[in-house]
């Protein structure tokens, strides 16, 4: 790669779309696949971290059980996505396997991104999975879908893994190669949008919509997705992934369009925990801590001195020092019942404390922003 469009982001989430991975047979491209694959082994040799959101189950799925996709109810298709995503992942962990590249499923839904406990729980394994270089294919968990599947949930979960992981950059390859003033499909005057800093009324009113027949969303969702990455400091292309190749042509400088993130992911972060508005409790830190803190390290339970508050995991609370001074704010690890019990406690002690090996600590530095002398 030669550090263009791409390599000079180290977190990446790449969304594939159906249309590029699903032939209109319904059969899966393995040759694309296996292009993607070795674009994707280049990058991680440069120390890139990369997790992909890959549409095509229900595609692959309709194909192997013979259903129309188009006409097919909501149990239907949910049979589909369950027949097609052990296909689906078994194709990306052959490809990834050829060049030594561990792979893990991944299935969520629109919950386990917006609820706080369950978000920590995925933003937890994922990031064990990029400690262990093993590259996650994540995907909605269809099978279990409450509302009609639309075309375009994958955007907007790529969008959200994005924001969970705190990526740098969110990467969305489909059948097309960016934004354009108009649809170049039907108007030949249609100029093609190379970067966008903000995503104002007009930047909305010129997506258009799909014209693929495997996928039924369009540039929408794309523009609509961007919007949830870069407010979570995640710039975000969308490029062509029709050519073999995809990412390395999109880093040599094939055609694309950026949505520039104002800030980076842990700033934007900082700056939400910062404006939350509904704080469930507090930590009392003693002196050790708060230097500890100021230092760059997580709050452990053998730094808090007291507990105040009625609390979950994934609460966000106030950390005050020993004076009652605020230092900042973070997001529990424990419940305040846990949490009272853990109070003052060294880490190996957690299990004894609480039956169970527990978190190392009370609040990570991933989740806490402090308001004076932030690290």
């Amino acid at each position: 790669m030669s550090g263009h469009a791409i390599s000079n982001f180290h977190r990446l989430v790449i969304k594939v779309g159906s249309s590029l991975l699903v032939d209109d047979s319904g059969r899966l491209n393995r040759s694309w696949l296996d292009t993607l694959a070795e674009d994707v082994a280049a990058l991680a040799r440069e120390g890139h971290e990369i997790l992909i959101v890959s549409s095509g189950a229900i595609a692959i799925g309709s194909s192997v059980l013979g259903i129309n996709k188009r006409r097919a109810r909501l149990e239907d298709l949910q049979a589909a996505a369950a027949a097609g995503q052990v296909q689906l992942v078994h194709a990306y962990q052959e490809a990834l396997r050829g060049h030594e590249i561990r792979a893990a499923q991944v299935l969520l839904t629109p919950d386990d991104t917006e609820d706080r406990r369950r978000f920590l729980n995925a933003r937890r394994t994922l990031g064990k999975l990029l400690e262990h270089a093993v590259v996650p294919i994540i995907n909605e968990n269809d099978t279990v879908a409450t509302e009609e599947i639309r075309y375009g949930d994958n955007d907007r979960l790529a969008a959200r893994i994005a924001q969970l992981v705190m990526a740098d950059a969110l990467v969305l390859l489909s059948d097309v190669d960016g934004l354009y003033t108009a649809d170049p499909g039907s108007d030949a005057d249609a100029e093609h949008i190379a970067e966008v800093r903000n995503i104002s009324k007009d930047i909305l009113a010129m997506a258009g919509e799909s014209r693929s027949d495997i996928g039924s969303g369009g540039m929408a969702t794309k523009v609509q997705a961007a919007g949830i990455a870069t407010h979570a400091g995640c710039s975000t292309i969308i490029a062509s992934g029709v050519i073999a190749h995809a990412l390395k042509a999109l880093d040599d400088g094939a055609r694309h369009t950026i949505f520039r993130a104002s800030a980076t992911p842990a700033v934007a972060r900082k700056q939400w925990l910062a404006g939350v508005l509904e704080i469930k409790g507090e930590l009392q830190l003693d002196a050790g801590a708060v230097l500890a803190l100021r230092d760059g390290s997580s709050l452990l339970p053998v730094g808090v001195v007291a507990v105040e508050g009625v609390f979950q995991r994934g609460d966000v609370l106030t950390l005050k020092d020993e004076a009652g001074s605020i230092l900042g704010r973070g997001l529990a690890e424990y419940s305040n019942d846990e949490a009272t019990r853990l109070a003052g406690l060294h880490s190996d002690k957690i299990e004894a404390a609480l039956g169970y090996r527990g978190r190392s600590v009370m609040v990570h530095r991933d989740e806490l922003v402090l308001f004076e002398d932030d690290k």
